[in-house]
This record gives C-alpha cells, sequence and structure tokens, in this order.
C-alpha cells in the first residue's frame, strides 16, 4: 500500500497512509460516512451502534471461546497467576517463541477497552504474531477492571507484571532487560504510557520502548475531536464519559498524571515512543499533543496519523489491508527499538 512521508517534526516523524478524507475543520459532530477512508468504508457498513456504557453486556460478548482461539506452533502459551504485593493475584499470559535464545526482548501488553472490559484473549491473534514476528516474549497481564476495582487497580497490576517479568529470579524467563517495551491500544495505550511514567519516576525496571496506540490519555473530554466524533458504532464521546467516570469513581477532580497521563506535568526521561492514531478517532487531538508535548523535552517519537480511520479498527477488523499494513509498520519500529545499538543484545 502506497504511503507517503510528509516530513520529519522534530524528532517525530508523521506517516500518513494513502486515502483522501475531507475536513470539517471545526468541532461539530462528524459524519463518518462521508469522511472514512477508502479502505476502511465497506467495514464500517457493517457496523452496528453500540451502547458501550452497557459494559457488562461487552464483557460477555468480548469473553473468548478458548477452543476458538487461534493457535501457532511456533509459539507457546502459558497462564500463570503471580503475588502482587498485597492486592489480589494477577493472572498473565505468556507469550514465548519456541526458538532456543538465551535471552529474548520482551513486551508488557496491557489490553484495551476503556478501563472497564477487555481481556488478554482478544488480541491472542496478534500477540502471536508479534511474538512469533519479533522472537520475543510477550507478558499480557488480566488486570483488574472497573468501576469495581477503578484507579489506581489497573495501574498497580501492570506495573507489578513489569516487575515481575524482569525480575529472572521470580519469573524465570530468559528477558533482556535491556530491550523490554510496554505495548498498548486504547485505555491500554493510557496504561503503557502510565506504566513507562510509574518506572522513570521509582527507578524501576528499564523501559526502552513505548508504544501507546490510539491512546486514551484525557479525562477531560475538551479537545475538538473529543466533540468530532459522536458516531454511536465506533468509541464515542458518550462512552469515554461513561468510561472516565467509572475509572475514576466519579471523583473528576486533582486527578493523578498515572490516571490521566495527558495531564502529567514533566515527560522528561520517557522512553522513545510511538503512537498511532486516526483522524477519525475521539483521542486524535489529545495523542498528537501527547507527542507534541514529548518532543518539546527531547524524547524521540514517531507519530503515525491515520486518515480517515477510526479507533481500534486495526483490531476489530484484523484482516483489513489497512489494518494488516499498519499493523506491520508498528511491529517494525519495534523490531527496530529492539535492534537498536543501545538495546541489542551484546
Amino acid at each position: 500500500m502506497r504511503k507517503k512521508l510528509l516530513g520529519a517534526l522534530g524528532a517525530a516523524m508523521i506517516l500518513l497512509t494513502s486515502g483522501s478524507v475531507d475536513a470539517a475543520g471545526d468541532d461539530k459532530a462528524w459524519d463518518l460516512d462521508a469522511m472514512i477512508n477508502p479502505a476502511l468504508r465497506d467495514d464500517l457498513s457493517t457496523m452496528q451502534p453500540n451502547d458501550y456504557t452497557d459494559f457488562e453486556t461487552h464483557r460477555r460478548a468480548l469473553m473468548p471461546d478458548p477452543s476458538t482461539l487461534p493457535t501457532d506452533p511456533r509459539v507457546t502459551v502459558e497462564d500463570v497467576t503471580i503475588l502482587n504485593g498485597g492486592v489480589p493475584d494477577l493472572r498473565v499470559r505468556i507469550y514465548r517463541p519456541t526458538t532456543k535464545l538465551k535471552e529474548y526482548p520482551a513486551i508488557l501488553w496491557t489490553h484495551g477497552g476503556g478501563h472497564i472490559f477487555g481481556s488478554p484473549e482478544l488480541y491472542e491473534g496478534l500477540l502471536l504474531k508479534m511474538a512469533r514476528e519479533l522472537n520475543c516474549i510477550i507478558v499480557a497481564p488480566d488486570y483488574r477492571l472497573s468501576p469495581e476495582n477503578p484507579y489506581p487497580a489497573d495501574v498497580e497490576d501492570c506495573y507489578a507484571a513489569l516487575k515481575w517479568m524482569t525480575n529472572h529470579r521470580k519469573s524465570r524467563l530468559p528477558i533482556d532487560e535491556d530491550r523490554v517495551a510496554i505495548v498498548g491500544d486504547s485505555a491500554g495505550g493510557g496504561l503503557a504510557v502510565a506504566v513507562a511514567m510509574k518506572a522513570r519516576d521509582e527507578k524501576g525496571p528499564k523501559v526502552c520502548f513505548d508504544m501507546p496506540l490510539y491512546p486514551q490519555l484525557d479525562y477531560t473530554d475538551t479537545t475538538p475531536s473529543s466533540y468530532q466524533i459522536t458516531d454511536h458504532r465506533v468509541w464515542n464521546r458518550d462512552a469515554n464519559e461513561f468510561a472516565w467516570r467509572a475509572y475514576l469513581n466519579n471523583k473528576l477532580t486533582n486527578v493523578e498524571p498515572y490516571a490521566s497521563p495527558a495531564h502529567a506535568k514533566d515527560l522528561s526521561g520517557m522512553p522513545p515512543t510511538y503512537i498511532m492514531i486516526g483522524t477519525l478517532d475521539m483521542f486524535r487531538d489529545e495523542a498528537i499533543d501527547y507527542a507534541q508535548r514529548l518532543m518539546e523535552v527531547g524524547v524521540p517519537v514517531e507519530l503515525h496519523v491515520i486518515p480517515g480511520a477510526f479507533h481500534a479498527f486495526n483490531a476489530m477488523f484484523a484482516d483489513n489491508p489497512l489494518s494488516v499494513d499498519v499493523t506491520d509498520e508498528f511491529i517494525g519500529a519495534l523490531k527496530t527499538a529492539f535492534n537498536t545499538p543501545s538495546n541489542a543484545a551484546k
């Protein structure tokens, strides 16, 4: 698929995947059907309105049947329960290549779902692909969900998983501690940022690369894109407002930056970062603003903005050629990160 590199902006690179889109240029609700990337038009036409605030129904609908999960003979999958520092034990799902290396690069995968639904298994195909193509170990925590377990439960769980996986004595995983990345999408993208920030602040495990994909970062919902995307076929303003209230236990003042990373005052010392977002994603503006703020303090950033793409399109329609292309792009970015001189195995 043809791509056009629009140019470097500071330490960032904005890569727009081909597909013409007519932007409205204001904060009124946008017509997704009129603005959709041609590659996604057929997929959007099949989507029905969703009431994402009915999170219990979504949890049941998204609960995978273990018998139907994809498998790959080149990757072993194992569920392990770890002790979680005095809070409930935590299940982590581990994806490990069958190759024989002394040490592997590793990924902490933080799944999406608005902090209110989701599980590692929802991404089984993607995680198998990443483990295989990157020849890396992936640890995916099945973290606690809101509203039953509001912030900081999921941040605590994901950070506990990061510390566990990088502790050879506890995890017994052959992980190269210099090549550990955090990757997550949507709410998991926000968690990828929060956990990297917490590791920085607490001088915890080294994170060589951070990859928040279409991340949920700003609880205030005050950006133009948060008003423009109201279509109930996709993640929209109503769903997002509900999810933030559930996550923050209706405490929408003095929100900590680990909960809403857009409000972190200091981004210096964050790891090199890759961000992907669509122009029809309500998180568009907060993701771009976060990338810009990273650049301002000298953090290397690669920002990919996909014209006419809605929230989580690549996860929902993984076989779409645009989804395949975008997924290959961010896997390639991880491969580069794992093989840079400062991170590559000696």
